[in-house]
């Protein structure tokens, strides 16, 4: 009978040991992972093993409790010989099941990159330059060596990027969001031309281009676009000059300080709208969708000049004659005028 007890009593301690360890292995897999940093992820690379991971993990202050637990658990969700390389993030409150599982399904962190409306390939230059862990293949590239890598040698660069919010994982590089923003590009253009208006005096898409990124200059109000590429589709059909100051400001490049003087106007270069006719010869930023659907489906009406309304909303008036439109820019000069005494006498009373 004591045999009988004694084993009967090591059954019990061994089911109960057995009990405890599996408790702790259930916290272990559904507890928050501690020591995780604010916005904090892991890299596995290719081949990189469960002990491996980690490591990494270790290596960022991450506390990972026993090894024989993730062994268990990567069994457990199949994770096991299946984890995909990559970047994944490490939220707070993740857990080891949860962090298993994403590598085992390869749900990487993707990042987002977004191309803004009415920037100029320089500016989409700079911001892709600052974004940390994202290869640079460009650096040292001048324009034209960039475009020949993206299979386009001797495309002019400029607004040939479609303005979009783009995502991307660890191992992409500044090529790859450029490649897939140009075909972006390609297709929104041919979309827009494809439904473009009759009787529009655009010979091309390339030359919608030319106008949409005119337009997306002149104005961010989205119910003025078509408005504003209306009045420059009757000044082409008219044989008018453009007389846009954002294609003379592209023109003046570097030499461009903040403002535009009368002799900057009458300074001719290939963009300058005042002293040339037509279009520029190229785009001078990147247009976004609202932008080419506006220089492809213009607004009708008789306006043929517009300016600055001058009350910080952004707006313009559109006046059918000169005289309007002198009237116009009369009361525009009238508002800064006094906008700028307002403010004189603002810092006075400082």
């Amino acid at each position: 009978m004591s045999l009988r007890r004694g084993l009967l009593l090591l059954v019990l301690l061994a089911l109960a040991l057995l009990g405890w360890q599996c408790q702790r292995y259930q916290r272990f897999a559904d507890t928050p992972l501690a020591g995780v940093g604010p916005d904090a992820s892991v890299v596995v690379a290719r081949g990189d093993a469960l002990p491996a991971i980690l490591r990494h993990l270790r290596a960022q202050g991450v506390a990972t409790g026993t090894p024989l637990y993730w062994q268990l658990l990567a069994r457990q969700t199949g994770a096991a010989g299946h984890i995909q390389a990559g970047e994944y993030a490490l939220p707070a409150g993740i857990t080891p099941r949860a962090l298993l599982v994403a590598m085992r399904d390869g749900k990487v962190l993707r990042r987002r990159f977004t191309i803004v409306e009415g920037w100029t390939f320089r500016q989409l230059r700079a911001a892709l330059d600052a974004v940390p862990m994202l290869v640079h293949r460009t650096t040292g590239m001048d324009d034209a060596a960039l475009m020949a890598a993206l299979g386009h040698p001797g495309q002019h660069p400029e607004g040939r990027f479609l303005p979009e919010t783009y995502a991307w994982v660890r191992g992409d590089s500044d090529l790859d969001l450029l490649r897939r923003a140009h075909a972006a590009m390609d297709k929104a253009l041919a979309t827009a031309w494809q439904a473009r208006a009759s009787g529009l005096p655009l010979r091309s898409a390339d030359e919608a281009l030319v106008l949409a990124s005119i337009v997306e200059k002149e104005t961010g109000v989205a119910d003025e676009r078509a408005r504003i590429a209306g009045v420059f589709v009757r000044r082409l059909q008219a044989g008018m000059r453009l007389q846009t100051d954002p294609t003379v400001i592209y023109g003046m490049g570097e030499r461009y300080a903040g403002n535009i003087r009368r002799a900057d106007l009458t300074t001719d270069t290939p963009y300058n709208t005042y002293t040339r006719d037509g279009l520029p010869p190229t785009p001078i930023a990147m247009p976004g969708k609202a932008a080419l659907e506006a220089a492809t489906r213009p607004a009708t009406g008789d306006a043929l000049y517009f300016v600055a309304v001058g009350d910080g909303s952004g707006r313009h008036v559109f006046s059918r004659s000169l005289d309007e439109h002198n009237a116009a820019v009369s009361a525009y000069l009238q508002r800064l005028r006094a906008q700028r005494q307002a403010t004189a006498q603002e810092a006075v009373r400082r």
